[in-house]
């Protein structure tokens, strides 16, 4: 597996002043942040749109790793590229074309991804599996921070990591939805390498703690 990798989630930081939260991840030496992009539709909350992304950009050297929670992520693939997304994930849920999607946002010059929501079967990502640089696992219902990890999850990033392992590709996967550190370390051990950590990284009393248990999982 993959040296794993902590990405702090930007929707558990303080809205009134995102270039802090994002400042405060890189002191750490961590390398990414993840930004929840919510439409309302697909997901019932709405958080930023590209214009945010552009402004963090500015001040941030972080790897923007990007997460489209919208019923029409082809649409905004292109703004979000051009406001300094580094990968830009999308949801297999919706009905839109997957694959021309993700290769349209490889065209613009960033990384691609595939997201399955929990209800969602590790199959469905088994036709893209070498089209992408990464696979999120949801671990809770995607829109709203602070819920609880589901443990049933582990079975699906155990099968994507199998998959991985036996067809000899290296898509990073990722998991996102109550990762703390207790369930950090189960996550790795299904094959996760990388881990969306929102409440647990921001509302923790010592951040720096969070970042160096994670570097061991």
């Amino acid at each position: 597996m993959s040296v794993p990798l902590l990405a702090p989630s930007l929707l558990a930081s303080d809205h009134a002043n995102l270039a802090a939260g994002a400042r405060l991840v890189a002191s750490f030496g961590l390398s990414w942040l993840h930004i929840d992009i919510m439409d309302g539709h697909f997901v019932p909350n709405l958080t930023f749109g590209p214009q945010t992304v552009a402004a963090l950009r500015k001040d941030s050297g972080l790897f923007f790793d990007v997460h489209l929670m919208l019923d029409e992520p082809h649409r905004f693939a292109e703004p979000f590229a051009q406001a300094g997304a580094n990968l830009i994930s999308i949801h297999a849920e919706p009905r839109y074309d997957h694959a021309g999607t993700l290769a349209h946002i490889r065209a613009l010059g960033c990384q691609c991804g595939l997201v399955l929501n929990p209800d969602t079967p590790a199959a469905v990502a088994e036709p893209f599996l070498t089209q992408v640089d990464l696979v999120l696992v949801m671990t809770v219902q995607p829109g709203f921070g602070g819920q609880s990890f589901r443990r049933d999850m582990l079975v699906k990033i155990f099968q994507l990591a199998e998959w991985r392992r036996e067809r000899g590709l290296s898509f990073r996967l990722e998991v996102d939805g109550g990762v703390d550190l207790a369930t950090g370390p189960a996550c790795r051990a299904a094959g996760a390498d990388t881990f969306v950590v929102g409440t647990a990284f921001f509302g923790a009393a010592d951040p720096a703690a969070v970042a160096r248990a994670a570097a061991g999982w």
